[in-house]
Formats: C-alpha cells, sequence, structure tokens
C-alpha cells in the first residue's frame, strides 16, 4: 500500500449521480495511484471505468454532482476553482483518450496541436514551447519532422504516440490512460504499452491505465482495481489477482480471457447483464449474475474487507474466504 507522501492520486468515496438514474453511476470509488506506479482499472463496457478517470480532471457529463475526494498531488479537485482546475489539466495530470483520431483536429498541424496549451496557459515562446514539442516527440520514437505534418499523413501507432507526447508536455504527475489501445492492432497495442511504461519510470509519472483486456492489465500494472457497476469489486497486486481472484466477477472476467492453452470452442461467458442505472441496487451488484449467490447477497451491499492473509488485497464479497479455492480453479477453467 502506498503512503500519503508516495501518493499521486487519493480517491476516496467518489460519488457521481446523473440526471433521470434511479444510483449513482459511481458509489463509493476508494482508489490510490503512487508515483511511478502502474494502476490498471478493469471492468465491463459500463462499469463506470472511464467516468472514473475523467473524474480526475472533472470533464464530467452536464448536471452531474459528485460526492467524496480527489485528491492530486494532495489538492483536492472538486474544490478546485477554475484557474487551478486549468493548471491540473495543462501540468499535474493528463489524460490519453481511446481514439486519437477523435482528440487531434485533422485541419491543424501536429507541433500547433502539441505547443498550444502551453503557449495558452503557461506562457511560453513559440521556439520554447516547439522545443519541447520536438523532445516530447523524440521520447515517444517520433522524430521532430512530425510537428509539420497532418494527422491524417500518420498512422493510428504514431497518432497515439503524438497522444502520449501531449500528454507528457506539461510534465505531468499523473496520466489517465483511457483504453489507449482500443484502437490499435495487436503489434501497435504492444509498442504503445511497452512506451508507456518506459515512460512512466523515466518521468516518474503515476499511470492510471483504464482498460477491459485484462491480458494488457497483467502486462502493464502493479496494482488493479476490478469495477463493477460503479463499486470495486476486489484489489490488489496484479500477479496475486489473476492467479488466485477473491471474487466472483473476478474469476468470471478471467475465465472469459481467451487462452491459447484452452480447448478450442465458444469462450465462457458472464450470464446476464450488468443492472441498468435506472433501477436501484441492494445487497452485492453481481449477485444477480453469480453462480454463489445466497440470500444474504441480495439483501446486504458487501463491505471491502482484506484479503484473510493477505492485507493489501480488499474483496467485496460476503462469501470470499470460503469461495477461495473454487473461484482460483474456476477462473482458470472453462
Amino acid at each position: 500500500m502506498t503512503t500519503p507522501a508516495e501518493t499521486t492520486l487519493d480517491m476516496r468515496g467518489l460519488r457521481l449521480h446523473l440526471p433521470g438514474a434511479a444510483r449513482p453511476v459511481l458509489a463509493g470509488i476508494d482508489l490510490t495511484v503512487a508515483e511511478r506506479e502502474t494502476v490498471a482499472l478493469v471492468g465491463e463496457s459500463g462499469s463506470g471505468k472511464s467516468l472514473t478517470s475523467r473524474s480526475v480532471l472533472r470533464l464530467l457529463p452536464p448536471g452531474a454532482t459528485t460526492e467524496g475526494v480527489i485528491a492530486v498531488q494532495g489538492e483536492d479537485v472538486l474544490a478546485m476553482n477554475a484557474k487551478r482546475l486549468r493548471h491540473l489539466r495543462t501540468h499535474t495530470a493528463a489524460m490519453i483518450f481511446q481514439d486519437p483520431r477523435a482528440a487531434i483536429n485533422p485541419l491543424r498541424r501536429v507541433g500547433d496541436f502539441l505547443t498550444e496549451s502551453l503557449r495558452l496557459n503557461a506562457d511560453l515562446s513559440d521556439d520554447t514551447a516547439a522545443e519541447r514539442a520536438a523532445r516530447m516527440l523524440d521520447a515517444v520514437g517520433l522524430g521532430e519532422r512530425v510537428l509539420g505534418q497532418y494527422p491524417g499523413q500518420l498512422s493510428g501507432g504514431m497518432l497515439q504516440r503524438v497522444m502520449i507526447a501531449s500528454a507528457l508536455m506539461g510534465d505531468p504527475a499523473l496520466i489517465l490512460a483511457d483504453e489507449p489501445t482500443t484502437a490499435l492492432d495487436v503489434t501497435t497495442q504492444a509498442e504503445v504499452v511497452g512506451l508507456l511504461d518506459d515512460l512512466r519510470e523515466r518521468f516518474g509519472t503515476g499511470l492510471l491505465f483504464v482498460t477491459h483486456d485484462l491480458g494488457l492489465a497483467a502486462a502493464i500494472s502493479d496494482r488493479v482495481y476490478v469495477m463493477y457497476a460503479g463499486r470495486i469489486a476486489e484489489t490488489g497486486p496484479a500477479q496475486a489477482m489473476f492467479e488466485r481472484p477473491r471474487h466472483p466477477y473476478t474469476a468470471a472476467l478471467l475465465r472469459s480471457t481467451p487462452r491459447l492453452a484452452t480447448p478450442q470452442g465458444r469462450l465462457a461467458a458472464i450470464k446476464g447483464q450488468p443492472p441498468s442505472l435506472r433501477e436501484e441496487l441492494t445487497g452485492c451488484p453481481f449477485a444477480a449474475r453469480c453462480a454463489f449467490t445466497t440470500p444474504v447477497c441480495t439483501e446486504e451491499l458487501p463491505p471491502h474487507v482484506p484479503v484473510r492473509s493477505e492485507p493489501t488485497r480488499l474483496v467485496a464479497c460476503h462469501h470470499s474466504d470460503e469461495l477461495a479455492d473454487q473461484l482460483a480453479e474456476s477462473a482458470l477453467h472453462d
């Protein structure tokens, strides 16, 4: 576990409400990222992963209301005025979005895209901003010539590298990567993941990596948070969680992950659908889809408790201890 002195991002009790929703979209999220640490946030589509990461920069839907604390380097984001929030977004924390082509204006040169924020918000000269842009492009494996090119002249992998360079322009303490490899082929995915890992270590940056790909999460992360229906189901060191899951949802996600060693045929699937935001929830959010549900699961919300003999792991399941061996076995077999 990280100490306060090491913590870059400290999210405590974050609740997010949207107009018309019968329950919070995020229901009490506790999450930390330390300096030079990579933390993965995994789960199905609609679980609240992207909203969690966007909340750090207060990039929220219209009408959204929040409760709790989001502290970046000790400063509460939810209490920031407009000036401090602008500084946060241009210097302290940066977002890498899923689709680089949707994030870059196709009519502007890459150099203009990279330098605009620093020229407007850091009062740097054009030459100084361009020099930093060239250094950041070099850091991500692209040449200075890219500064004069348009987005349409670059491949998807090159554009994602430009987005990473853009995130580094303000020398951030925290990078939020929102499924940054989804639109890329497998080879380019591996290159981008390796690049992010190298830059994290080189620049001392904390990285929150949002993904639905458990293989990627295992490859890049130090710790993992598994998210379901706006709540954290389980968290802990990546290797321990993937080798021995303690929540039925984590085990189900692992069981549905393709493996070369498993028999051919249809992949295992999680029965049912995630709960709708139009319905309130009682008890465990995963109870309706869980093979181990008992009456207490539908009646009482399970608290987050430490896993026995593994204090760095937390799990929200009424039957985690008694199911430990079954979950570990089921995660490895269909």
